[in-house]
């Protein structure tokens, strides 16, 4: 039957990961059972979210066991299959594991079938026209409730749910201001449409940066950092404003010492809203996200940001140099 490769955790980071943490492994073939299908890895997705996965800590998923494959999206093709609704052939994205091929059935979570249009790249559907793609999209305007007119603010902007959001909300007519970690970031962001980008380790003031930029307050933050830049937002937002918590990006290398905000008493006196999501805890709302972000890309006004690679084996340099924060866009690895 052949073997596998697999990224298996080979010890728990601590602070960034490094290359010892992981650890290239073979085994056995997998065998589909009764309802199962046996997927072949075309395009790995690699998270920011990962890294809460390999802290032996609660998290919404359980943490990888050491010598345990790596958990991760990924997008592929069904080589074998005992489900007729997924027959040999079919493309699709789900959660798995760090494995070039892998078992999984219809109760996989994230599984959705891809359908790629002519012409257009595999590797857009694990990111700005798949995933990442989908998690912008019900952030800012299901959690968000973005609004033509609206001010929006984005942290890590030049990320890969970040630069997507970017262009989502200038789509919707919203003023954007994103926020980066570099001047070629802030650069990045600036060429995607946002009407300010600010380099917010270069500034002497961020909040001032801000709020000259959005003098009516931020109707809608879409957070993929918090720390420092949530408590620096909080007294920067708009009456009734909106706060989408999609990831912790400051905490992930420290989860051991959580920044603690200051200035929650904000969400009283401003009466904004402020909630944490999961992507495909809205799974009716998917089929509209994916037509608009098809839409979008089609008529030119959503362009995806990729950082790719090539080789299976990769895996684990993508994901520490996304964690040292020297990566813009959506970080992907082709197999």
């Amino acid at each position: 039957m052949g073997t596998i490769r697999q990224i298996m955790l080979a010890r728990r980071p601590t602070g960034k990961p490094v290359a010892d943490d992981f650890a290239l492994a073979e085994a056995p073939m997998p065998v589909p059972g009764p309802g199962q299908f046996l997927v072949r890895m075309k395009v790995g997705s690699v998270d920011p979210a990962i890294r809460g996965f390999l802290d032996d800590r609660p998290s919404y998923l359980p943490p990888v066991a050491i010598g345990a494959p790596i958990a991760g999206m990924s997008l592929g093709e069904v080589v074998e299959s005992h489900d007729p609704d997924w027959p040999v052939g079919t493309l699709l994205r789900a959660f798995a594991t760090w494995s070039d091929h892998y078992v999984i059935d219809a109760q996989a979570l994230g599984l959705e079938r891809v359908d790629p249009a002519s012409g257009v790249p595999i590797e857009h559907y694990m990111g700005a026209l798949g995933p990442v793609g989908l998690t912008a999209w019900v952030g800012l305007f299901v959690i968000g409730g973005a609004k033509a007119g609206e001010t929006v603010l984005i942290s890590a902007a030049a990320g890969a749910t970040g630069s997507t959001v970017v262009q989502l909300a200038k789509a919707a007519g919203c003023k954007v201001i994103g926020l980066a970690g570099s001047a070629d970031k802030a650069a990045a962001v600036r060429e995607l449409g946002a009407d300010v980008a600010i380099d917010y380790r270069s500034t002497n003031d961020l909040g001032a940066e801000i709020a000259a930029a959005a003098p009516d307050g931020i109707n809608v933050y879409f957070d993929n950092v918090g720390g420092d830049l949530l408590d620096l937002a909080l007294p920067l937002m708009a009456q009734r404003g909106r706060i989408a918590l999609c990831g912790m990006i400051a905490q992930y290398n420290d989860a051991d010492r959580p920044h603690g905000i200051e200035k929650l008493w904000q969400l009283v006196v401003k009466r904004v809203r402020i909630e944490g999501f999961l992507t495909y805890d809205h799974m009716a709302e998917l089929p509209r996200a994916q037509a608009e972000l098809d839409r979008l890309f089609a008529s030119g006004q959503l362009r995806p940001l990729e950082n790719m690679r090539d080789g299976f084996e990769r895996l684990p340099e993508a994901f520490i140099e996304l964690m040292a924060g020297r990566t813009i866009g959506k970080t992907l690895v082709r197999i």
